[in-house]
């Protein structure tokens, strides 16, 4: 390929002329080929790299300016100066199909010439771009073939940084204003000067991924090795000179050692790269925190960004479908470089000594053991997805740190299994035969079975191929002479080996692997005075429940009971209980200090339970809640999650009254097993709600309803949120001794392409019995603030009237924002509530609905006002405009008609920023 481009900063364009000779190395004969034009990908909301930004809830692109997004104007193409027809794809309108004149028979060439303009896209969408600073950072910037080898590879930008082009010898005329610095990983020939612009010649053979920076300061430093040259912008944690050209040629002498020579001049490492693959957990501290050692955190972020580019440099595998052998070479080296050079570096660091923070097992691990952590953190939800799945089928979490986890620690528990570096000489003998050459992960699993004598096809057809599992448990140890009979079991189903190991006095006496088998199987190890048996006791199996893994030889109590302050990755050498304060606050009880009793782990489980007795000082009682839970999850399953919860809780309602609540339930949840990329699921929920509250015996407060009351509920949602398109329906059905309610709920919500949102929610009730409503409306439909006799809503003021907390505002039953005259129906009710956007967050809203109460006539009813949309469901504030009152804004006393919505919920906070990595 040879390209002409000329950068015009001011339009931040780049006009371009590029000539490209391309073989046919196939056996096949072309009549249409296919180019890849990543920087089309950002010109309109609808693209592949639109969409996935959406189904991230990254809003930052949808809701950009126009001039801020990319594309491609491509004028022309001509094969030796005649004109060919060229179309962008319907479904990915980054890619361009070029209908050849004349077909390309194998072994012949073709040559095209492109004519064409770059609008350069800010960097603000994927890092890469123009910054604010008009400084330019390019990946995937000029147009190139897509891969051909018998049939097509060719994909759209979703942001995953794998293009797949074909290795190619790159001449590049580059003309820039002259006060830039051009960085690129392209040889720098000459570079002239003409008036205010420069010209740069690069050239480079056998290249695969020519990024290119042009930054009016220039950060890079260059650190010439005896092994190659490296180029970089990544901080350098503030060392000296020395350290880090020491830092950097320890990086380049382990690069080389496990990956053979790089084969260009210098391996180019920027800020850019390890900001979006990061050592994570150090990423996420402030920089006046560092628990761990300067040149520790500088050889680890050079280390893991270093193996990265190296490999996308030289390894032809297509990064789509096979990114899974890059993740595990780069995982694994990782690994292995901590193990020879930092093997006592804890994962905590230097805060793992802090008198309190030391009692935390997570103070105990290793910094490799966060590899098996992450995995399983997915694995134990059973969110993990097979490594062999395509990258964009990947949960964001499964793509950025659980399935690279995985690969990496799959091969270490290879070397583990064969009692042999296998990892480390595969790998060299794989770059060795293989750099720069097409290939696939069945070639690099080749080298791995090569290098062994034992059976490893179940790493491919069980560890890599699947989501299944590991899980092996001790289930008997029975002595017998001088021998133990001990039977494992494998609680999964895969044939994957495990570890033994027999332990006296906290010490290893012996370890033996028992190959792969399925359900149970009995072995016979010498006794050896062991203490007890441990399976996987050095967690080189990613094992998703290490907790069964013991069996004490001559003691019936396995593990002890222990107790430690604060949620924390789980002990197995122990049965864990934690405790923590917590506090509540409700206007009633006021500010409400306690202590939860818990056993949550960082890492999920089956069971859970929680006691949280608190101090109300308002009120001077003992309140609080407690609950008891099951999760029963399937695999592969439309039917994902049976969950059973026992939930109990004791506060107060009202001035010194309190009420009891006991709730026994049932909660089935259904996905698409086969996209959990996918938000839709649906729930059903069987719940029998059983309230007691307690009466005021002074006649001061008098309570609504009945006192002590039961109820069946049972819901069925479906949901599908989205950025652009939101939707969900629910219906419910509640029997109680007097009264029997069906409801229904249906809500859209969709942000269009000029960036306004509609909201539409409809809500339709009706009683099936009712004998209630002579007495109270407590147990009727509400039009704008339930009674919320079931209580399920996070009510400040749960039974305030007047004041601030009476205007808490929860969409809910009739949905209304006034409060109007008739705020209950005891026989039915139909509502309407919408919304749409006039400026950014600004909304207006307006509400219509139907409220029919025994012997009067349906009551029409509306309000419409204004709606700040500060952060949706989480914090808005609604200011009534007009309603069947009249003029509200005019009406006296009109601040006590705004209505709020807060939530205080960390759980539900949490969720707003997790939301884009399940």
């Amino acid at each position: 390929m040879t390209i002409n481009a000329d950068l015009d900063a001011e339009t931040k364009s780049i006009h371009i002329a590029q000539n490209i000779m391309y073989l046919n190395d196939s056996k096949k004969t072309l009549d249409t080929i296919y180019l890849t034009d990543w920087s089309h990908s950002y010109s309109t909301k609808n693209t592949p790299l639109a969409t996935r930004f959406a189904e991230e809830f990254k809003n930052t692109f949808h809701f950009a300016k126009n001039e801020d997004r990319g594309f491609t104007v491509l004028s022309e193409i001509t094969d030796q100066n005649n004109a060919v027809t060229f179309s962008r794809l319907k479904k990915n309108p980054d890619i361009i199909a070029v209908v050849l004149n004349k077909a390309l028979l194998p072994q012949e060439s073709y040559h095209l010439n492109l004519t064409y303009t770059l609008q350069i896209p800010h960097d603000k969408f994927t890092r890469y771009g123009v910054t604010d600073t008009n400084d330019f950072n390019l990946r995937f910037w000029y147009i190139t073939p897509a891969v051909f080898d018998g049939e097509w590879h060719y994909f759209s930008n979703k942001d995953l940084n794998d293009a797949y082009v074909p290795k190619s010898n790159i001449t590049l005329n580059f003309t820039y204003p002259q006060n830039y610095t051009l960085i690129s990983e392209l040889n720098t020939v000459e570079t002239r000067v003409s008036g205010n612009k420069k010209t740069t010649l690069l050239q480079g053979n056998d290249r695969i991924n020519s990024r290119l920076f042009l930054n009016k300061e220039n950060t890079y430093q260059t650190v010439q090795t005896d092994f190659l040259t490296i180029q970089s912008n990544i901080g350098d944690e503030s060392l000296e000179a020395t350290r880090v050209a020491l830092a950097t040629d320890k990086v380049a002498k382990y690069i080389t050692d496990h990956l053979g020579p790089y084969p260009h001049n210098k391996l180019l490492l920027t800020a850019i790269d390890y900001k979006k693959d990061p050592i994570y957990g150090l990423n996420l501290l402030p920089s006046f925190i560092r628990p761990f050692p300067d040149t520790f955190q500088y050889e680890l972020k050079l280390l893991k960004t270093g193996l990265r580019n190296f490999l996308e440099n030289t390894v032809l595998i297509n990064p789509r479908e096979d990114q899974w052998v890059v993740d595990a070479i780069q995982t694994y080296l990782l690994i292995k470089y901590i193990d020879t050079h930092y093997p006592e570096i804890k994962l905590t660091g230097t805060l793992g000594n802090i008198w309190g923070l030391r009692a935390f097992h997570a103070a105990d691990l290793k910094f490799n053991d966060q590899y098996n952590l992450g995995y399983v953190h997915m694995a134990r939800t059973h969110l993990d997805q097979p490594l062999k799945m395509a990258k964009d089928s990947l949960l964001k979490f499964n793509e950025n740190i659980a399935n690279k986890y995985k690969a990496g620690a799959g091969l270490r528990y290879l070397d583990d299994y064969t009692n042999s570096p296998l990892g480390e000489i595969a790998i060299k003998q794989f770059l060795k035969d293989k750099a720069l050459k097409p290939t696939k992960s069945e070639t690099f699993i080749s080298y791995l079975k090569e290098h062994t004598d034992k059976d490893i096809d179940w790493f491919y057809t069980d560890y890599v191929s699947t989501n299944e599992k590991i899980d092996f448990k001790i289930n008997h140890v029975k002595k017998h002479g001088d021998s133990l009979i001990v039977t494992l079991h494998n609680r999964k189903n895969n044939s994957m080996p495990v570890s033994l190991f027999t332990i006296k006095n906290d010490s290893v006496i012996a370890q033996q692997w028992i190959p792969g088998f399925r359900h149970k199987k009995t072995i016979t190890i010498p006794n050896s005075d062991a203490d007890r048996l441990a399976i996987n006791y050095n967690k080189t199996i990613p094992e998703v429940n290490t907790r069964n893994n013991w069996k004490r030889v001559n003691k019936l109590l396995d593990k002890p009971i222990q107790f430690r302050l604060f949620k924390d990755i789980e002990d197995p050498d122990y049965s864990q209980i934690f405790f923590m304060p917590e506090f509540a606050y409700n206007f009633y009880d006021g500010f409400s200090p306690g202590l939860k009793l818990y056993n949550k782990t960082v890492l999920s489980k089956d069971f859970l339970y929680k006691f949280s007795p608190k101090y109300a000082i308002k009120s001077d009682q003992l309140v609080g809640s407690a609950y008891l839970s099951y999760a029963d999850r399937k695999e592969g399953s439309k039917h994902y999650f049976t969950g059973y919860t026992l939930r109990g809780e004791y506060y107060n309602y009202a001035p010194n009254l309190s009420y009891t609540s006991f709730t026994p339930s049932v909660s089935f949840r259904f996905r698409n097993p086969d996209d959990l990329r996918k938000n839709k699921k649906q729930y059903l929920d069987f719940r029998y709600v059983n309230i007691n509250r307690e009466i005021d015996a002074t006649g001061e407060f008098k309570t609504e309803g009945e006192p002590k009351y039961s109820v069946f509920n049972a819901s069925y949602t479906e949901v599908n949120p989205n950025l652009k398109n939101y939707s969900s329906w629910n219906t419910d059905l509640q029997f109680a001794k007097n009264f029997g309610k069906f409801s229904t709920t249906l809500e859209f919500r969709t942000l269009t392409e000029n960036n306004r949102q509609y909201n539409l929610r409809a809500y339709f009730g009706t009683f099936i019995y009712n004998s209630t409503y002579q007495d109270t409306d407590f147990f009727s439909f509400a039009l704008d603030r339930p009674t919320d006799y079931l209580f399920d809503y996070d009510y400040l003021g749960r039974t305030e009237e007047a004041g601030l907390l009476s205007q808490q505002l929860i969409i809910a039953e009739g949905g209304f924002k006034s409060q109007l005259d008739t705020p209950f129906a005891n026989q039915w009710i139909s509502t309407v509530n919408t919304s749409t956007t006039l400026w950014r967050y600004i909304m207006a809203y307006g509400d219509v609905g139907l409220v029919k109460n025994h012997n009067t006539s349906p009551e029409f009813v509306y309000d419409t006002g204004i709606r700040l949309n500060l952060v949706e469901d989480y914090f808005e504030l609604y200011f009534p405009i007009y309603s069947n009152k009249g003029w509200e804004i005019s009406k006296p006393e009109y601040d006590k008609s705004i209505r709020f919505i807060v939530t205080l919920s960390p759980n539900t906070l949490l969720k707003l920023f997790t939301r884009r990595w399940y």
